[in-house]
């Protein structure tokens, strides 16, 4: 049993935080059953495990809140869809990459509900978009920018932390912190690309496609593939 919580109004992160570790240590424990929960907060930033103090361009523009996941610096705010997973690892494989890899997927999945073609790229973290509307990069390349962090952290084979996926926030609050480390590409949203899409739309395409990832169905015939482990 997977529990769907959605919290409406902004969630303060302490407590955000303080909820996800006593239900990781319960769902461990055998207590509790697993839990997605989805909340927005109001405009912070967050330091992973990574986070290197320079791309802090801005200290003083939103409380700055120091976090065990993995990754860098991030962004979370109105408009933004965090989305907690809570999830018993330990009973789905034991193998972290292809956990992230299926968060990933999810995500893939649900942007597709909407008709967007999200990409994972290699030494990039996050999934992304690509905008043939902006200028090509110097290398030629398409121009892309970013619409969902990932981020989580394990705790007796449970996870918790887990992913952001820009509905429609102000995308100028990044604008005080390098996003995970990366300066060459941008920031985008669902309404920013001409998407009409609501929290709502949103909420009901991640329950949608949640079994087609994480079903026991979809992982009879899951083949896990690469070596990054993908912890933001």
């Amino acid at each position: 049993m997977v529990e769907w919580r959605i919290t409406d109004g902004l969630t303060d992160y302490d407590e955000a935080v303080a909820l996800m570790e006593a239900r990781a240590a319960a769902i461990a424990a055998g207590s509790a059953d697993e839990l997605v929960w989805l909340v927005e907060h109001p405009p912070l930033y967050t330091s992973g495990t990574s986070a290197k103090i320079e791309d802090l361009k801005d200290p003083d523009r939103f409380p700055v809140y120091p976090s065990k996941r993995g990754g860098q610096y991030t962004y979370h705010g109105p408009g933004q869809r965090v989305v907690y997973v809570m999830l018993d690892v330990g009973k789905r494989g034991r193998d972290v990459r292809c956990f992230v890899q299926d968060l990933e997927r999810w995500v893939i999945a649900t942007l597709g509900e909407f008709g967007l073609t999200g990409h994972i790229r290699d030494g990039r973290v996050g999934v992304w978009i690509e905008r043939p509307d902006k200028k090509r990069l110097p290398d030629g390349k398409t121009a892309e920018d970013k619409i969902a962090a990932i981020g989580i952290r394990l705790r007796k084979w449970v996870s918790f932390h887990g992913i952001s996926i820009n509905v429609e926030p102000d995308l100028s609050h990044f604008d005080g912190i390098v996003p995970c480390g990366i300066t060459q590409y941008g920031v985008t949203s669902l309404v920013d690309l001409g998407l009409p899409v609501t929290m709502d739309d949103l909420d009901v395409a991640l329950r949608q496609s949640f079994d087609g990832v994480f079903g026991d169905d979809a992982k009879l015939n899951q083949t896990c593939h690469g070596t990054d482990t993908r912890i933001r």
